[in-house]
């Protein structure tokens, strides 16, 4: 068995009208025994900029230290928070230091962008995957990573469209998510989804099968 299954775990994050929705299940396993239920899997970095990790816990917990450090260090030189394609570099130049001996995560980092240029002030959706040695692949509509990424990449493509605003983003994100890890053992017991706009994030746990 990959050391990325071993612990089991799923993320999803989908884009929407200036928002953008992570959802991730709540198991934390180890092979087919769970070993508990309220085992998060999305990180904030700041206000609007955040990553989701799932793969090895151990790997998953040392990851966001290291980059909950880096992104403490960027407000200490730049006197401004963290942004998420800011972010996104941080953590492959960090991942890809460690390629030879990588640690087994596979990273989403998404929020909102303050780009220049952009009409009105307003923020756009960012959403960037990384593999285990850092290699960056950006997406304008969805990403997947864990156990159920062949499920969630299906439900994905059936369910998405452009332009959903926060409510309808945060149905068919939940609903991908659920439907995806019924079908998974190594995935499920409850969700964990955020909603990031610009006026707030919310966060919203979802009861699911406990089987």
């Amino acid at each position: 068995m990959s050391a990325l299954a071993y612990n089991g775990g799923s993320t999803i994050v989908m884009t929407g009208k200036n928002s953008v929705v992570l959802a991730c299940d709540m198991r934390l396993g180890t092979n087919l025994l769970t070993v508990s239920n309220d085992f998060g899997k999305v990180f904030r970095l700041s206000s609007r900029c955040f990553v989701c990790l799932s793969g090895l816990v151990t790997d998953i917990q040392t990851v966001y230290g290291l980059l909950r450090r880096c992104a403490n260090l960027f407000v200490l030189k730049e006197g401004r928070e963290i942004g998420p394609s800011e972010a996104t570099h941080a953590l492959s130049a960090l991942l890809y230091q460690r390629r030879f001996s990588p640690y087994f995560v596979e990273p989403v980092v998404a929020g909102l962008e303050n780009w220049s240029g952009v009409e009105d002030g307003m923020s756009v959706p960012f959403v960037a995957s990384l593999d285990l040695i850092g290699c960056i692949s950006t997406s304008s509509n969805f990403a997947v990573s864990g156990t159920s990424s062949h499920n969630l990449f299906g439900m994905s493509e059936a369910l998405w469209v452009e332009n959903m605003t926060a409510d309808e983003l945060f149905e068919t994100t939940a609903a991908c998510l659920l439907n995806a890890v019924n079908r998974d053992a190594f995935s499920g017991w409850g969700a964990l989804v955020t909603t990031v706009t610009e006026a707030q994030v919310r966060t919203r746990r979802i009861k699911a099968r406990q089987d």
